[in-house]
């Protein structure tokens, strides 16, 4: 069944039209329908699909003969359910990125321009923007005495409106400069970008030492003790390389810092810290994931899985519980009366990432065991409230033993969130997840091997 999916997908050219159930959230106007992002797989051939349907509760959709072939994306980004972004990561190298909207028959069409965008190991939005993120060497007219470049942020900022895609200035070495980013002398990335209040919050990463930064005042940077973590020679592969003469991972674990810019631009920039969290990011690879998200009162949640818990070396390790903290709206500090162990609701368990669910619920995808135990993978939902600080795991899910994997980019839309869940032996579907009483439903099947997201696109 497959093999013939993938022979009736890759003939196919346009969306046609699916009928499906008429629960809400259904659609009724035909120049806005919901989008997901599938793909078909057979052996080593793999068909990326993007279809349409009128409802996500009910009925079926599937890519045999209907939808639109595309390239696939690492990430999938909804800017304001008008445009669709295909934002793809290629080991390291520049991806090629393009864009989808509704034309005036309601159906996904690809837009004109495709251009290529700078690595990226995190995104997010701001005003008419996507902005990716990664930190890499800065130019070598930076080089220090030995050669060693400085850490700079390298960003592109995408217009949604005028289809254009601009990069930062690595010239501009006082804005973009990752090297001692919090005044530790340790070189930062940033994850997530997220706008509230007319500010734009990023979670301030740090990765440890590069070389220049080692070698600033004879190694003043690296903390006493950890002289030994210092690379003596070149190694690793991947995001795991290094280089001599640098350390890699952060020395301080056990804090968290948050960036308030003014703009997207990262003009205006302010650092704040707490020492109650580990720092604000899920992991996986060389992907750094959102974990700072608003509620809709304005208030800032800042979420840490304690990812340092990971680190090969015990002076790396955080021993702080993977948690919540907050920034009240328009505040510009850490609220001091805010804090929630996550481990210490979930039996030590962590989480890879999460997104806002609404009102002042977050959903967060649980990992099965704590990291201290191996082979943990990431088969459970649950639901933090903002309010009472509770984490509820979600009933009416799939067993964790045969789910595979959920989609990366949820819809939330009426009270409730809609997620793709990947199961072994059966087709995917949408899941309509209610927050307030962590409870799930199963809606839309999906005759796919992977749905990868799920939004919704209007003319």
């Amino acid at each position: 069944m497959a093999a013939t999916t993938i022979a009736a997908t890759l003939a196919a050219c346009n969306d046609s039209d699916n009928e499906s159930g008429i629960l809400e959230p259904s659609l009724t106007d035909n120049v806005e329908t919901f989008v997901l992002a599938t793909s078909v797989t057979d052996g080593d051939k793999t068909a990326n699909v993007l279809l349409s349907s009128g409802s996500l509760t009910d009925g079926s959709v599937t890519a045999v003969n209907n939808g639109l072939v595309n390239d696939g994306a690492t990430e999938w980004v909804c800017h304001s359910d008008k445009y669709l972004y295909a934002l793809t990561y290629n080991q390291g190298n520049a991806g090629t990125t393009r864009s989808y909207v509704l034309n005036d028959r309601g159906e996904i069409t690809a837009r004109p321009a495709e251009y290529k965008v700078t690595r990226f190991t995190s995104f997010g939005k701001f005003g008419d923007y996507i902005i990716s993120a990664s930190t890499g060497n800065g130019l070598t007219e930076y080089a220090d005495a030995n050669g060693n470049l400085p850490k700079m942020f390298l960003l592109t900022w995408l217009n949604v409106e005028q289809e254009t895609a601009t990069q930062s200035d690595s010239g501009l070495k006082e804005l973009y400069t990752s090297e001692n980013y919090c005044g530790n002398g340790e070189y930062a990335t940033l994850s997530g970008f997220l706008e509230s209040g007319g500010k734009l919050y990023s979670a301030a990463i740090g990765m440890g030492l590069s070389a220049y930064g080692c070698a600033i005042g004879n190694g003043q940077y690296v903390r006493p003790g950890f002289e030994d973590l210092v690379k003596q020679e070149s190694g690793g592969s991947g995001s795991g390389a290094y280089v001599k003469g640098e350390l890699t991972g952060t020395q301080y674990p056990d804090e968290c810092r948050v960036a308030i810019f003014d703009n997207e631009k990262l003009e205006g920039r302010k650092l704040i810290r707490t020492d109650k969290i580990s720092y604000a990011c899920g992991r996986y690879r060389s992907q750094y994931y959102q974990t700072v998200w608003a509620a809709d009162n304005g208030d800032i949640y800042v979420f840490s899985p304690s990812y340092a818990k990971t680190a090969t070396d015990p002076r790396q390790q955080t021993k702080l519980d993977a948690g919540v903290v907050r920034i009240k709206a328009g505040a510009s500090e850490f609220d001091p009366n805010y804090y929630f162990s996550i481990e210490a609701q979930s039996g030590g368990k962590s989480f890879l990432r999460c997104w806002h669910a609404g009102g002042n619920y977050f959903l967060l995808r649980m990992f099965d065991r704590p990291f201290s135990e191996s082979g943990y993978v990431a088969t459970q939902l649950a639901i933090f409230d903002g309010d009472t600080g509770k984490l509820t795991f979600v009933s009416g899910l799939p067993s964790p033993y045969t789910i595979a994997d959920f989609g990366k980019m949820p819809y939330v839309a009426g009270g409730y969130v809609y997620i793709p869940v990947m199961t072994t032996g059966s087709y995917p579907a949408i899941y309509r997840i209610d927050p307030a009483s962590a409870t799930a439903t199963k809606g839309l099947n999906v005759e796919t091997t992977t749905v990868t997201a799920v939004g919704l696109l209007k003319l």
